[in-house]
């Protein structure tokens, strides 16, 4: 321990640059923060050290207080300071004072500042306000050192309102001559887009290029912004494959820097993240795949070194392999490399090819069957975690023939389990399987009691809620509902009468709901005898004052009369003095109910089949009370946003940028509320005397921006995905056989030699928990299409216009790429490489592909519409092999007129109205689906062609369409009933914004009956922008100016102003009213002010005004995300110009 303690105060002088004097590597005797480890090192009890720290920081307080304390002297206190914040010691006296530090000290005080800050404060302290303005100054200096300080604050903390005050300046170090600076302005725009997407919308361009900087650093750092972009729109870069696998090839093929190799191995991060990124572009993409190909092929045979970073490159490419469209013999190779990871006798090599084949198998479920013993070997393993791992594999390919067995096998490991998450985690799978695959009601029982005794109070409340649903919700046979019921009472009653004092909970709660609603099915059962066991879980201790409550309620349905309500009054009695206001009210409700059974029967009927309830989410029938407390004088209602808007309003603090403080006339500095920026306009520009004063104003209401969101409109959202990733030891190659693997070291597991006998059992168990996986049409795996049918299927709730989980399309909507400007990039990675990337772009529009159908009818074409031209922009490769052109592909004339034989189809009240192009969005072999939308005055129709390309009749036509973001009504008086052969048909729907989305997504099915054969069905996605909604919106300046007043929803941005030959401003407007449809209200001088309006009557304002050469936004509305979403809109207007 000696030894570390010295080499620690050896390297902690150049680390933190204690001594300045050239030579000096130790800690000199009389070090204080030498003697502040040494001591610590010394003591026995951590009371003794609490006191030791306690008098450290009463010192360090007093000094750092001191006005003749220098900045030489502050950086040692503050390095003290540090140290005793590690130790776990608050020390926030301090903090204010490394800011002054990172303010006014030199560069090496300026360091342990900044150190400092990034460890004492979060991103949301109030005092990283102070920091801003040291940020933008460093980020100005010559000085090298400085600037890269200020980037790395700014990418790890930095308040979100801030970064319009920095972004322009960030920008501008993408073109710095050093590297170091260009890469740390890249992770400083990467954290930007963690945490404000919005405000870094309008730079995506230069992101691309960043991907193509000469500097593998640089490089490597985009491509953590190219993964989350791609995760989140891979239609939108899809010509960058080409891209991807030209730098995945050079760094494989070893072009890249000796520096960037681990162990031999040539940028094995740089490999992983593209990889990635290759698995989300080729996903359902066919032509993208085969690009990839090549270069996966090369990855996985140039990856045959003994060593863990190389399995780690080896797993990705076999994900990759296994999400993109398939190639043959790519998947024979990762098929054996996943069975040499899972035959390896290394533990953590065997955990790795476990995950692989529980990801894989949902594609190839026919892979588990070739490893089955070895599986059925790691369920016996020693390792807890390989145990794990092969349950989730197990439960991957869980089908009805095999659900008992594999149940049993989860069962069995909950019981040894010790590990909180394994249980949680585990006890919903359980009662997963059991509801969808359970062969008979006994054992579903069965099943889901030992998972409520296991799971206890632990179990997510999702498990016993989902449990009594079903049970209260019934299923479409009567008779299994009745029996289910009734197997469940007779459960339930033999366990509360053995020892029910070791029950969970959560299962009594259970037990009271089943047998307080369903225990009259059993006939020879005495409602006497239930309350007599319902009433022992009173007098138990370990009851909490929930179950009891549980237990009053259960007793309140039971009780008719006689014998029941004495006892229910003695409980009643017992219970109303209670001290927990809830059991006491139970009570109240069991002692009145049990002597009123009239009104007993309407309060709680019994029936076994609940119509569902109807709930008046309005409270309308609170309106006269509210009208009546209105009259009487008391206050009206005020929404939270107002609330808060309010509360604010005596903070002094303003969080506004400066760049976007408007100019305001001294004469209307009186108003102390938020300011129109119309009324501004005009007092400046009355007034000769003009001054700029910053402005008070933003968004007031509350950010909940990184906090954790567990309520939604379903209520409760549970989190259950956890991700464990393995940890790495040194293991041996999984290219080469097994039999070729030498022996390992202690990581190894011994091999038994099995017996006959015990090979003979796990045969025999192989058999049962691998049947139905011989045939593809008899498994149903997590995430696809299930043939068996599922024994507990919940009854069907109404018919209407919504499309259930298994008709929505699940394809993702394509979108264009974005205008990028034509970048070269000269000597990628490597100025010695001959080989370049250059990304090129020109203007193309947007084709439609129609991709095959499925089996079923469904298509997986997807459109995005726009109402204005789209630029692509596609990566060439060239001058060697290790470059790979991507070719443009054919585009259509955008002048090209629109399809007049469907267009003449339109309805006649439509054909007046402008409407967008009619574009295909599926086909199969009977008919053709096209759509399009009919921009009304006060409306958006959505128009449906079906087209009947058969030579037969079509009839039953039924035409359903849904969104989450929208309200969708069918205009059409009743169904289409038949569509002669080669006619077409036009459903019309209305639609209307109930949250705004920068663009809303539209699933579709149509349903049809051809004159032979069974229905057909064909699912279709429509994809259509905000801007579709957008109407121009007619106030005064006046009215603007009041309604700017009451809105409460904002966000600011500063865009870049259109060069055209008229004046920029103008200009700028002009083109924002030609793309987005905006009324311009007036514009005075360098300031203009757009009102627009959203379908239906959802106002939005829009105040501009020129500033250092960038226009700066500042939108309003009383909608939230609408600002943000109409400024997404305006900056890709104005990037189209």
């Amino acid at each position: 321990m000696s030894d570390v303690v010295e080499k620690t105060l050896t390297a902690l002088p150049s680390l933190l640059s204690l001594d300045t004097q050239p030579g000096s590597a130790r800690l000199s005797s009389n070090s204080k923060l030498g003697n502040l480890i040494r001591g610590i090192t010394e003591l026995t009890s951590k009371h003794e050290e609490e006191k030791l720290i306690q008098r450290e920081l009463s010192s360090i307080k007093e000094q750092v207080s001191s006005p003749n304390t220098t900045m030489r002297q502050m950086k040692e206190l503050m390095v003290r300071t540090i140290y005793c914040e590690m130790l776990g010691y608050e020390a926030s006296f301090s903090y204010i004072h490394a800011i002054k530090l990172a303010q006014q000290g030199n560069v090496l005080e300026k360091r342990v500042g900044y150190l400092a800050v990034s460890l004492f404060l979060n991103e949301s302290h109030e005092l990283l306000l102070l920091l801003v303005n040291t940020v933008l100054k460093d980020l100005q200096s010559t000085n090298l050192i400085e600037v890269c300080m200020a980037l790395t604050v700014v990418s790890q903390m930095f308040p979100k309102d801030m970064i319009p005050a920095i972004l322009p300046l960030v920008e501008e170090k993408l073109n710095h001559p050093k590297e170091i600076i260009r890469r740390k302005a890249v992770l400083a725009l990467y954290k930007f887009y963690l945490i404000a997407p919005n405000q870094v919308q309008h730079i995506h361009n230069k992101f691309r290029k960043a991907l193509c900087d000469k500097d593998p650093g640089v490089m490597s750092a985009s491509l953590h912004i190219y993964l989350q972009l791609i995760q989140e729109n891979p239609e939108g870069y899809k010509d960058l494959t080409a891209s991807f696998v030209a730098i995945l090839k050079q760094v494989v093929g070893g072009k890249l820097p000796m520096d960037f190799n681990y162990h031999s191995v040539p940028s094995p991060w740089v490999q992983m993240q593209l990889l990635r990124i290759l698995s989300l572009l080729g996903k359902n993409d066919q032509s993208t795949s085969e690009i990839m190909y090549e270069v996966l092929d090369e990855s996985l045979r140039r990856a045959e070194m003994n060593h863990n970073i190389t399995y780690a490159i080896l797993y990705e490419c076999v994900r990759c392999i296994y999400t993109i469209h398939p190639a043959s013999d790519l998947l024979e190779k990762a098929a054996k490399c996943i069975g040499n990871f899972v035959l390896s006798r290394k533990i953590n090599l065997k955990y790795l090819g476990l995950k692989a084949l529980t990801y894989v198998v949902q594609q190839d479920p026919k892979l588990a069957l070739q490893h089955q013993m070895t599986i059925i070997e790691c369920l016996d393993h020693p390792d807890f975690i390989i145990k794990r791992e092969t349950l989730e594999l197990l439960f991957r390919i869980t089908n009805a023939q095999n659900v008992t067995v594999i149940v049993e096998k989860m069962l069995e490991f909950l019981r040894i389990s010790k590990d909180d998450y394994t249980t949680i985690d585990l006890v919903g799978k359980v009662a997963e399987l059991a509801e969808k695959y359970a062969p008979d009601n006994e054992w579903f029982i069965e099943t889901m009691n030992t998972v409520f005794s296991i799971g206890g109070d632990m179990m997510q409340p999702d498990i016993p809620n989902g449990f009594l649903k079903l049970l209260s919700e019934g299923f479409d046979n009567v008779e299994e509902d009745r029996k289910l019921r009734l197997f469940a009472v007779n459960s339930y009653v033999s366990l509360l009468q053995g020892e029910s004092s070791k029950l969970p909970q959560r299962f009594l709660q259970v037990i009271c709901w089943v047998l307080g609603e369903y225990s009259h099915l059993r006939e020879d059962l005495d409602p006497a005898v239930v309350l007599k066991l319902l009433a022992k879980l009173l007098d138990m201790k370990s009851s909490s004052s929930e179950t009891k409550s549980w237990v009053l309620m259960a007793m309140t349905k039971l009780c008719l009369g006689g014998a029941a309500s004495s006892a229910a009054q003695e409980v009643s009695e017992a219970c109303s003095s209670s001290l927990d206001t809830i059991l006491r009210q139970r009570a109240h409700e069991l002692q009145y109910l049990s002597q009123n059974s009239e009104l007993q029967a309407r309060v709680l009927p019994r029936s076994d089949r609940l119509e569902p309830v109807e709930v008046d989410s309005s409270l309308s029938f609170l309106d006269g009370f509210v009208s009546e407390a209105l009259a009487a004088g008391a206050a009206p209602y005020k929404p939270p946003h107002q609330r808060q808007e309010e509360l604010s309003r005596s903070k002094a603090l303003s969080l506004e940028p400066y760049g976007l403080s408007l100019p305001i006339s001294m004469s209307s500095c009186s108003i102390t509320d938020r300011q129109s920026p119309t009324l501004l306009s005009m007092s400046s520009g009355l007034s000769g005397d003009s001054t700029d004063v910053s402005h008070k104003g933003g968004s007031t209401t509350l950010k909940l921006d990184g906090v954790k969101r567990v309520w939604g409109k379903e209520g409760y959202l549970a989190q259950k995905e956890l991700v464990e990733e393995p940890a790495q030891v040194e293991v041996p190659s999984p290219l080469r056989s097994s039999s070729q693997q030498g022996d390992g070291d202690g990581s190894q597991t011994p091999t038994p030699t099995p017996t006959p006998e015990c090979e003979q059992e796990k045969q025999q168990l192989a058999s049962s928990l691998f049947v139905g996986l011989s045939s593809q049409s008899s498994v149903c795996l997590l995430g696809k299409s299930e043939s068996t049918p599922q024994r507990f299927r919940r009854k069907a709730k109404g018919s209407g216009t919504s499309l259930t989980a298994s008709e929505q399309t699940s394809q993702p909507f394509a979108s264009p790429s974005s205008a990028v400007d034509s970048l070269l990039c000269n000597n990628l990675l490597d100025s010695n490489i001959a080989s370049e990337l250059v990304v090129s772009s020109s203007e193309q529009t947007s084709q439609l592909s129609e991709g095959p159908s499925t089996a079923d009818g469904a298509c997986d074409t997807e459109v995005e519409l726009t109402d204005s031209d789209v630029k692509g922009s596609v990566p060439a490769v060239s001058r060697d092999d290790c470059a790979a052109a991507a070719d443009s592909a054919p585009r259509e004339d955008p002048d090209k007129p629109e399809d007049t034989s469907l267009a003449s189809h339109l309805p006649a009240e439509l054909s007046g109205f402008s409407h967008s192009e009619i574009i295909p969005v599926c086909t199969d072999r009977s008919l053709d689906l096209s759509a399009c939308h009919v921009q009304k005055e006060n409306s958006l129709v959505l128009a449906v062609f079906v087209t009947n390309s058969s030579d037969c009749a079509i009839q039953q036509i039924l035409v359903r369409v849904e969104s989450e973001e929208l309200e969708v009504s069918c205009l059409c008086a009743s169904p289409v009933e038949e569509v002669r052969s080669h006619s077409v048909a036009v459903c019309q729907y209305s639609l209307t914004v109930k949250r705004p989305s920068v663009h809303f997504e539209l699933a579709g099915l149509v349903s049809y009956q051809l004159p032979v054969g069974t229905p057909q069905s064909v699912q279709f996605s429509y994809k259509l922008p905000l801007t579709s909604f957008i109407r121009p919106l007619t106030v005064t300046t006046e009215e603007y100016g009041t309604m700017w007043l009451a809105f409460s929803h904002d966000t600011k941005q500063n865009l870049t102003l259109v060069s055209d030959d008229q004046e920029p401003l103008a200009a700028t407007l002009n083109a924002l009213k030609k793309k987005l449809q905006v009324q311009v209200v007036e514009v005075i001088g360098m300031e203009g002010i757009v009102a627009c309006c959203l379908l239906q009557d959802q106002p939005c304002l829009m105040h501009c005004r020129v500033h250092a050469g960038m226009l700066a936004v500042w939108l309003r509305s009383p909608v939230p995300d609408l600002p943000d979403c109409l400024l997404y809109h305006c900056q890709r207007a104005l990037q189209e110009h």
